[in-house]
């Protein structure tokens, strides 16, 4: 198993690292497209679709933002969008935990169906924006999402005593949690003291974050660190409610699209609505 989410791991970078640094938008836009309409698929299955409605579903999403793309959409302000979707994931993430995977279930089907694959095209549409904004400051949203995870799992495995969400992923603890927000402040000041020493570009969204200020910018990370985790318990939600392990076999030895990406969808518009205050 760890040979094969090595090897998928690598055959990824190779494909998503030259397309990230490109001095051009398209080759990322496009390949990242594919992904969104493998997330469509893959969350249509989780909602009960059927196999050919899920890959029409997500065939559909990916052509309705390619459409969206080319129609100038990317270049547009879109302060407003960030400012609902970043209320609506709060909303939804509470609201969800706290009905836990019954409540879940017992929401209407299709209210549950567009409004994920409305957050999932969002969440496409904040990852190209902040490609636009800068390669720093959207490798820096991405590696706090990574830190968190990185963080919280090392934390977990030494000192996680209190569940977080037993019932919804009994692996995560409150001391991982902990250990995230740790670690993405650890995150922080590292790239801050670089960018101090003249390493950096001074436009990634530490950065950004700084200039509101030392109170909101710890409390800014500490939300975008929660939400990472939020992210990551309401997809274990939806997929406990299908009865599933993962959201599909696209990747091996990681599982599917959304398995890789769940902690990132709240935290990429969040953190648009954050930098574009």
């Amino acid at each position: 198993m760890l040979k094969q989410r090595i090897i998928t791991a690598l055959l990824l970078l190779a494909v998503l690292l030259p397309a990230l640094f490109y001095p051009s938008i398209e080759p990322f836009g496009a390949l990242t497209l594919l992904l969104i309409v493998a997330g469509g698929w893959e969350w249509a299955r989780l909602n009960g679709c059927s196999a050919q409605r899920s890959l029409i579903l997500g065939v559909a999403l990916g052509s309705a933002l390619a459409v969206f793309w080319f129609s100038g959409g990317l270049t547009q302000s879109w302060r407003l969008l960030w400012l609902v979707v970043g209320a609506l994931w709060v909303v939804l993430s509470v609201s969800m935990l706290a009905r836990g995977v019954p409540g879940w279930a017992a929401w209407p089907a299709a209210p549950r169906l567009w409004v994920g694959m409305g957050l999932i095209a969002c969440a496409w549409l904040a990852l190209v924006q902040a490609r636009l904004m800068g390669l720093s400051f959207l490798l820096s949203v991405l590696m706090l999402v990574w830190m968190a995870d990185i963080a919280a799992y090392a934390g977990g495995k030494s000192f996680g005593r209190r569940k977080l969400a037993p019932t919804v992923s009994p692996g995560k603890s409150w001391e991982g949690a902990i250990s995230g927000a740790v670690g993405v402040f650890l995150l922080a000041a590292g790239w801050l003291w670089a960018d101090a020493r003249g390493w950096g570009d001074h436009n990634s969204l530490y950065a950004r974050l700084w200039a509101l200020g030392p109170v909101l910018a710890v409390l800014a990370l500490l939300f975008l660190s929660a939400m990472s985790v939020m992210g990551d318990l309401v997809e274990s939600l939806v997929k406990r409610s299908a009865n599933v392990k993962d959201s599909s076999h696209l990747l091996p030895g990681h599982g599917g699209v959304l398995d890789r990406v769940d902690a990132l969808l709240p935290v990429l518009p969040l953190a648009m609505m954050l930098a574009t205050l």
